[in-house]
């Protein structure tokens, strides 16, 4: 790849500006990753970046972050904090612009160009961060630092990186003879190739799959989700058809009231066997290759399974602590579901449907079961879940906890056209960091939602260096006049990755070396989550989008079973434990997976 990259260079020569110190590789100034970002708050020029200028970036980062390691190993004078961790924090700094930029993007914004570089440049990263964590001259000195640590008068935020740092290296081989180390390079590079196919696998299998269905087929499907069906099948050249695809805004509306309950189990079968299909997306082999790297991989290291592996620095410490809780969870919640698909059931033999509930049917059944007790739905609440206002009300609810406030941005680079920036601000004013949003669904975006960064704090020779944050949804956007409304799901997810952006925003770090303490990650989400609902701040966001009404109207509505109760306090308390109750389900059965 190096020839290649000079090749290349050469060969441009002269259409580029070109810069060089000594001994290091020539540099095109035209590529944004090789100059300082000069943009408001220097967030990415995401206008300017190309993927051309990926992997030019990539390998000079490498080969800049090796001459950086190699000179801290030889560097003469005894190991000392300051001369081989914190030298070893401020290394790398090309390679974790440009890594930061690109996997963010590929993950939200890729196409075939991101992902044959993700391919390409995985297994190289995986070799070049084990040269760096089996370097054993490197190690020995980080080892030196950890066993005279009490010598250096370090503060809490060093003790906690130098501590962690150095578990991080024995915990990826540095106590490995050779020839394990060399085994355990192997299955590193693998699993980084293994990996990256296999998502990129889900979402190809994602985007292709359409079910293309007449009118007669859209009885009892809310206004929006056929609105944005036919603008799919539109696009997909069917004109006059709607099409529904497997990705979370339309498979789910559409197996909760689409009352055919043949065109159900196909779009569910769809969603459930992505990548189990046989063809060119197949991921069993992939499947049953990573697991069996990633046994191979905790038993060179000493472990007995995957799981103790990961677990070990998390307060589990080990699978049984897990399955203790989990089996605990999954009991009550198994038996509560059980109680649920016997009421299922009477409804569908009330209908004379003559057929036993399968799991396809249970979304559209659930969804009959909560109109029957609390004489609500989901179409119901939607009104009340337009987005701008639920992403302003988790706004209000931070500026009245914290203080802070939200200043959305027009002229500043997005990643994504559909995606917003906003600037946060302390009470006094003063700058935190940057906040982008992007919230709807489309083909170059992984499915789910998450919280990321472009940059995280720092604190640079004195000089404070801010946050810039993002979270990514997949909701259906606005079709028509229609705007994107919400379901209580949706509203609820909004609230939780905001609450892992806050995380990002608050955290005040000196170092770039962020060991986050896993137990404490969600934390913060699930605080933000619970605020949703609160009668607070629920009446603040939830509007009705064309009436104005607040959602409090409808606590007066009478339930069919509830007698002078608050129906609607009821739904949201029941249909925020049948959603807690599916994540208990699906991660019970996803460990016992891996």
């Amino acid at each position: 790849m190096k020839n290649l990259f000079k090749l290349l260079i050469i060969i441009a020569l002269p259409a580029m500006t070109l810069t060089s110190c000594k001994d290091e590789p020539l540099v095109d100034k035209s590529n944004p990753f090789f100059s300082k970002f000069d943009t408001p708050f220097g967030v990415p020029p995401f206008e300017k970046i190309m993927a051309k200028h990926y992997m030019p970036a990539f390998d000079t980062g490498m080969v800049w972050g090796r001459k950086e390691i190699e000179k801290i190993v030889k560097n003469k004078k005894s190991p000392t904090f300051i001369n081989t961790i914190e030298t070893l924090d401020h290394s790398g700094d090309l390679l974790r612009k440009v890594s930061s930029v690109f996997f963010s993007q590929s993950e939200a914004n890729t196409n075939d160009s991101l992902q044959n570089i993700e391919v390409e440049i995985s297994p190289k990263l995986a070799k070049y961060y084990d040269e760096i964590r089996l370097n054993p001259d490197l190690f020995a000195r980080i080892k030196s630092v950890y066993e005279n640590q009490a010598k250096f008068k370090l503060n809490d935020e060093q003790k906690f990186i130098l501590d962690n740092l150095y578990k991080e290296f024995v915990r990826n081989g540095a106590n490995l003879n050779k020839e394990d180390q060399e085994s355990l390079k192997k299955i590193n590079q693998r699993l980084s190739v293994l990996t990256v196919n296999f998502d990129q696998n889900v979402l190809e299998e994602t985007n292709t799959y359409k079910l293309f269905v007449g009118k007669e087929d859209l009885k009892g499907l809310p206004e929006s989700l056929i609105s944005s069906a036919a603008e799919m099948a539109k696009a997909s050249g069917q004109e006059g058809k709607w099409a529904f695809s497997t990705q979370r805004p339309s498979i789910f509306p559409f197996i909760t009231y689409s009352p055919s309950r043949d065109l159900r189990k196909v779009l569910f079968t769809a969603y459930t066997m992505r990548g189990n299909n046989g063809n060119g997306c197949d991921n069993n082999k992939n499947l049953a290759e990573i697991v069996q790297l990633r046994a191979e991989h905790a038993k060179l290291l000493g472990y007995k399974t995957h799981a103790d592996l990961v677990l070990e620095p998390r307060m589990a410490k080990k699978p049984e602590n897990v399955f203790n809780l989990l089996n605990s969870l999954f009991e009550k919640s198994n038996n509560v579901a059980k109680k649920e698909v016997v009421e299922m059931q009477k409804i569908i033999d009330t209908e004379r449907g003559k057929f036993k509930l399968e799991p396809s049917d249970w979304w559209y059944y659930a969804e009959k079961l909560r109109k029957q007790k609390y004489d609500l739905d989901d179409n119901e609440l939607r009104p009340y879940f337009k987005f701008e206002n639920v992403r302003d009300g988790a706004f209000d609810c931070a500026n009245r906890l914290y203080g802070i406030t939200f200043t959305e941005l027009k002229e500043i680079p997005l990643p994504h056209p559909d995606a917003q920036a906003f600037e946060v601000k302390e009470s006094d004013g003063s700058h935190i960091g940057i906040l982008y949003m992007d919230f709807f669904t489309r083909e170059s975006k992984r499915q789910g939602a998450w919280c990321g960064g472009y940059r995280g704090h720092q604190v640079l020779k004195g000089k404070t260096i801010t946050p810039v944050v993002t979270t990514v949804f997949n909701f259906a956007g606005p079709t028509g006049d229609m705007p994107a409304l919400l379901s209580l799901d949706e509203v609820s997810t909004i609230f939780h990755e905001f609450g892992h952006a806050l995380e990002g925003l608050f955290n005040k770090n000196t170092y770039n070396q962020v060991f986050v303490a896993q137990d404490f990650v969600e934390l913060p989400s699930q605080l933000m989550e619970h605020w949703a609902l609160e009668p607070e701040i629920l009446n603040i966001y939830a509007k009705h989008f064309t009436t104005g009404e607040v959602i409090e109207g409808l606590l007066h509505k009478t339930g069919a079973d509830s007698g002078n109760c608050f129906p609607l306090q009821k739904y949201l308390f029941h249909a925020y434990h049948r959603w807690l109750r599916c994540r208990l389900l699906r991660l019970h059965m996803g460990f016992r997976a891996r």
